[in-house]
């Protein structure tokens, strides 16, 4: 291994030189306190950015071992430190040394949830942060001594000031790893408790615009408070603060299986509490606000989205007898309207174990969720192929053990079918579900359910991994993420719009990889063993498993955990998918 001094000759040596000189940088350097590997150097200075590993050993970093000891911790420390690394490089580089990237350092850091990233890695034997640098250059000659100070100096300082016990803030580290602990211990109670989702009381569930995903200010917000009726107490792993005391449990808002309505007015926070309950799904940083609304780990978000692809669903429980005789126990199209999309939609997440949907009527097909009494007058059964949701949601409870968390705020048809209603008024809960439930006694709407037939059990479709086709020019693998929301795969985008539940770039970057992982290990079995087998695989490997190149070590680029769900949503949104018969 080279030392630190060799790099300095290197760097000495190729000052002024064409960029493509920066290739003898490849390797590892030995500082006194860390370890340097230059594992990828970009080809010039607007290309895609070098990748570098910073390893400090165990015995440097003095990490406390009880704070990564188990996944959930480790995730949470790793996150955690990620962000003391980003903080670090902001203060120590100096930004932009040339053109293109020169001068970038980065480190690929989440939002307001904690993922599992590729960017930090801890150890019992060292720590390592994986970062992005952009050599420096003037036009394409290299700038040898800025690049020494970034290697030399900076990296020195941003491992001295992030990556070591003692300069990190010792009880900030611990509360964040034990918040995320708690929340984690709470998701794991919700079933046995027989609730889909928590929220504590006190919760902060606005954000702070809708560019932002940031609370709103304490001043301006409304904390969230349960109503009695709705109370539950969940103990904790850690105490917390909560009504000005310390405590060992925390008390808030059950949402119970089966199917509960959230109901309200225009503009008093019904879609806020329900955006709050579809990001729960993972857990989030302290003085989120929303750090102790849990959500169950099998919940997806449904919508409508006009235009998506279909591959051999069978949405026939929802939708059946098209015109001309149009098949849909195996439906395909490359333009679905709002039902089928929806349907589809259920049906998929369903087939790789949902087991609970949350719906918005805002962002639904109306003629999907419902058929009021006075259409059904003008427009007979026979002549409508659509089975509403209004009539399938109970039985997608009590036969297939599916719950529901629907937002509507203009359809009364919905008390008929609901367990627990929910009212928002200026963003406060309360329990109006014994009224609901008089009012659809005493104001009978008279509406026909429309089932004709059992919605059947869902199967489980067999990709044909052939179809999936990573390759574009002379490269074998192009997958690029374009946004949270697209992922170009191969000549392909996939278009995740619709897929709400996506939070990070980082995931959608890993789930393009996965798609290509699975298909080149050819994994067997229906979709819902693919992508356990996937999460399995991901639980035993990491996530570094996704670089395609991946051999021995090296950086495995920027990858942040997605859950089983979108790994399959994304799946079934490519346009060139081919379900086996």
């Amino acid at each position: 291994m080279r030392t630190v001094d060799d790099l300095r000759n290197i760097l000495v040596r190729i000052d002024g030189r064409g960029y493509k000189a920066y290739k003898d940088l490849q390797g590892a350097y030995a500082f006194p306190r860390f370890t340097l590997f230059i594992d990828h150097v970009q080809g010039d200075p607007f290309a895609s950015p070098s990748k570098i590993r910073v390893r400090v050993p165990a015995t440097v970093a003095e990490l406390p071992p009880d704070l990564f000891s188990g996944r959930v911790r480790r995730v949470a420390l790793q996150d955690f430190l990620i962000r003391e690394v980003h903080e670090a490089i902001r203060h120590v580089c100096r930004g932009n040394r040339g053109i293109g990237k020169s001068g970038l350092m980065a480190i690929d850091v989440g939002g307001q949830e904690v993922l599992e990233r590729t960017a930090m890695v801890v150890t019992s034997q060292w720590v390592e942060a994986r970062l992005s640098l952009g050599l420096p250059a003037h036009g394409r000659t290299i700038q040898g001594r800025q690049a020494e100070a970034m290697l030399c100096q900076e990296i020195v300082e941003i491992a001295d000031r992030a990556m070591k016990w003692r300069s990190v803030d010792e009880e900030r580290a611990r509360a964040f790893v034990d918040c995320v602990d708690n929340q984690e211990s709470i998701r794991g109670q919700l079933d046995a408790l027989g609730l889909v989702a928590f929220i504590a009381d006190g919760a902060i569930l606005p954000r702070s615009s809708g560019a932002s995903d940031r609370h709103l200010s304490p001043e301006r917000a409304q904390p969230f408070r349960t109503p009695d009726s709705l109370r539950v107490s969940i103990p904790l792993l850690h105490p917390v603060a909560q009504d000005g005391r310390l405590t060992h449990s925390l008390e808030g808002c059950g949402i119970l299986k089966g199917v509960t309505l959230i109901v309200g007015g225009g503009y008093h926070g019904k879609s806020t509490v329900l955006r709050a309950l579809e990001r729960g799904v993972y857990s989030h940083v302290p003085a989120d606000g929303r750090e102790y609304v849990v959500t169950t780990e099998r919940a997806v978000k449904i919508r409508a989205e006009d235009g998506r692809s279909i591959e051999r669903v069978d949405i026939s429980g929802f939708i059946k007898n098209l015109p001309y005789g149009q098949e849909t126990a195996q439906f395909s199209t490359d333009n679905a309207s709002g039902s089928t999309s929806q349907a589809a939609s259920i049906l998929e997440a369903v087939e790789v174990g949902a087991t609970t949907l949350l719906l918005d009527e805002d962002t639904s097909a109306t003629n999907f969720m419902v058929r009021d009494v006075r259409m059904q007058a003008l427009v007979h059964k026979e002549h409508e192929p659509i089975t509403p949701f209004v009539d399938r949601v109970r039985e997608l409870y009590e036969r297939h053990g599916v719950s529901t968390v629907l937002v509507m705020g203009g359809c009364g048809d919905y008390f008929d079918v609901a367990d627990t209603v929910m009212a928002m008024q200026d963003y406060r809960p309360f329990d109006v579900t014994e009224a609901a439930q008089r009012i659809a006694r005493e104001l009978r709407t008279k509406r026909e359910i429309e089932t004709t037939s059992p919605l059947a059990g869902v199967g489980s479709r067999v990709p044909a991994w052939e179809s999936l086709d990573p390759s574009r020019g002379k490269r074998d693998v192009k997958i690029e993420a374009r946004s949270v929301e697209a992922i170009a795969f191969g000549h392909e985008v996939i278009d995740l719009s619709g897929v709400e539940q996506l939070v990070d770039a980082s995931q959608t970057r890993a789930i393009g990889y996965a798609l290509h992982l699975a298909s080149r290990r050819v994994m067997g079995g229906g979709l819902q063993a693919i992508v356990q087998d996937m999460i399995a695989l991901f639980d035993d490997a990491g996530l570094d498993v996704l670089d395609p190149y991946h051999q021995g070590e090296r950086h495995p680029g920027n990858f942040a955990r997605p859950r089983a769900f979108e790994i399959a949503a994304a799946l079934n949104r490519l346009r060139t998918l081919r379900i086996k018969e």
